[in-house]
């Protein structure tokens, strides 16, 4: 395949997912759902925290969850635990999920007015900062058992977070992570990204982590288009 053969396809491939994200994100902000994209790399406990977080908010608003994952539904069956409604996206050889796959979930799932729709996807930094899903926000999970390099080396995922979350804070007595140089690391490709210390195990951040999903969620239901009649 040429070079220009290639380029285009590509420009196709993002022109589409673009205006299935555009779609996604009309649909979000005309019901007041905050919608967030969860991306991390593998192993980072993004699931477990996610769990936890829908345990400590299960009384305050409505949430859904969309998992996407290569293969199984280990994580959707997770998530249900907890009570929460939830869809699982296997992508095959896929390495992200994209905004057509994103609204079809979305149609199954049939989230209400004002929830929370959690959007975790596959282990990955790299295909999936390249792909809107349409979100209000996107959150990256950190954790204290990978590199501090991680933003050097992955700069586009995080230079597109709005939260990062640098989580499983609880082994830190019993690791060689610098957790200040890391943080330092995600301000150097985004000095506008927020960041929290979390442990799902300890409960450290917790409430740091929900108080910003309040606010968020208070945003997207105030920025919900009145309707008059």
């Amino acid at each position: 395949m040429s070079q220009t053969r290639l380029i285009q396809l590509e420009a196709d491939i993002m022109g589409k997912n673009a205006r299935y994200a555009a779609a996604n994100r009309d649909r979000f902000t005309a019901a007041g759902i905050l919608a967030l994209n969860l991306v991390s790399s593998p192993g980072s406990g993004k699931t477990t925290l996610l769990c936890r977080t829908l345990s400590e908010i299960a009384d305050e608003f409505p949430v859904a969850v969309i998992e996407g994952d290569q293969q199984t539904s280990a994580d959707a069956d997770r998530i249900r635990a907890t009570g929460a409604p939830a869809i699982q996206i296997n992508t095959g050889k896929g390495c992200h999920l994209d905004g057509h796959m994103v609204g079809h979930a979305v149609d199954h799932l049939a989230p209400a007015d004002g929830s929370v729709l959690f959007i975790e996807n596959v282990g990955n930094l790299v295909c999936p900062a390249a792909f809107d899903l349409g979100e209000g926000a996107r959150v990256a999970i950190l954790s204290v058992t990978e590199g501090e390099d991680k933003p050097l080396k992955y700069p586009d995922m995080f230079a597109s977070a709005d939260l990062v979350l640098v989580n499983k804070v609880d082994l830190l007595p019993h690791l060689d992570f610098d957790i200040e140089a890391a943080m330092a690391n995600a301000r150097r490709v985004n000095p506008r990204v927020r960041l929290i210390r979390v442990s799902a195990r300890s409960g450290e951040g917790m409430g740091q982590w929900l108080d910003w999903l309040r606010a968020a969620r208070a945003m997207a239901l105030a920025s919900r288009p009145v309707v008059e009649g």
